[in-house]
């Protein structure tokens, strides 16, 4: 599978509520890609909020996720699923990456890299109804385990097409729905891989845009 996920790929704080907040990264790292970052277009006029970015062996930064909407906490059966937000995650198109020892060379990170990193960013904010505190570490294990199987096959069943506009041109994701959110992975025409996930927040009418002003949502937070 082509795709970034056990080699590197930093996944969101996964502790509880308050943690989307400890888990942001300052601009600086967003400013060292060499690629745009893409959020949801204008047509969203709610908060954005910087989250972390993924990097390789060599420090140079590989993926980042931007989040649109209420900033989410774990889901619980202790809180109502009010929560309303987006996540739009890049991945740099990179055909030829080193391992951590500089000694071999890494599968292209890929639309699938998107996917998984969408699918477990989604898992990280999730807590299924019912289930003990401390089994959750091991259902995480298990979902994060499905979350690459799903990723690694996007033309299965379990993937739908939904075409949405990237900088104002048509452009065909693989999504896919749960009872925890939606996941959606595509490519753009910048030469990034773009993942989503959200909850509360319907995927058919989002947009999405290159970042004009990346620093300006370090400002906002």
């Amino acid at each position: 599978m082509e795709t970034t996920s056990r080699v590197g790929a930093q996944a969101p704080a996964t502790e509880g509520a308050g943690e989307a907040s400890a888990a942001r990264r300052t601009v600086d790292g967003y400013l060292l890609a060499p690629f745009p970052w893409y959020g949801l277009d204008e047509a969203f006029t709610g908060p954005r909020w910087l989250m972390q970015v993924g990097t390789t062996a060599d420090e140079s930064v590989e993926h980042g996720s931007i989040g649109h909407g209420d900033e989410p906490s774990v889901r619980s059966e202790l809180t109502e699923d009010t929560e309303r937000f987006a996540v739009v995650v890049t991945v740099a198109a990179n055909p030829v990456r080193r391992t951590a020892d500089g000694t071999g060379v890494l599968e292209a990170t890929s639309v699938s890299s998107a996917a998984w990193l969408a699918g477990v960013g989604l898992l990280s904010y999730t807590w299924p109804v019912q289930m003990d505190h401390t089994l959750r570490d091991d259902w995480l294990e298990q979902q994060t385990e499905t979350a690459w199987v799903l990723a690694d096959d996007l033309d299965s069943e379990d993937w739908a097409t939904l075409t949405l506009p990237v900088d104002g041109v048509p452009t065909p994701f693989h999504y896919r729905e749960s009872e925890y959110g939606w996941v959606l992975a595509g490519s753009t025409q910048a030469g990034v891989h773009l993942g989503a996930y959200g909850r509360g927040m319907s995927a058919y009418g989002l947009g999405f845009s290159v970042v004009k002003d990346i620093a300006a949502l370090e400002a906002d937070a």
